[in-house]
């Protein structure tokens, strides 16, 4: 990847801290961000069986839901010691 060479020793002190190599590095990075693109989307186009079952996702209580129920009574990680 051609990068400006100020940019380049940015990353590669980051990757200096973190062990590992450039492109993993800049692999991870990029991922994470595809991900935050995605995950940022505010219009869905479902078709009508996975709108339904969107809809009674959002329906039902989070007491029927043993998956949320887990998630939420788990210890959160900024509180761990």
């Amino acid at each position: 990847m051609r990068v400006e060479s100020r940019k380049r020793a940015l990353i590669d002190r980051a990757v200096a801290e973190l062990g590992g190599d450039r492109t993993s590095f800049v692999l991870d990075a990029a991922c994470r961000r595809a991900e935050e693109v995605l995950l940022d989307r505010r219009v869905f186009m479902l078709d009508t069986d996975s709108f339904e079952a969107f809809e009674r996702a959002l329906e039902t209580p989070i007491e029927d839901n043993q998956c949320a129920v887990k998630l939420m009574n788990r210890k959160r990680r900024w509180n761990r010691t």
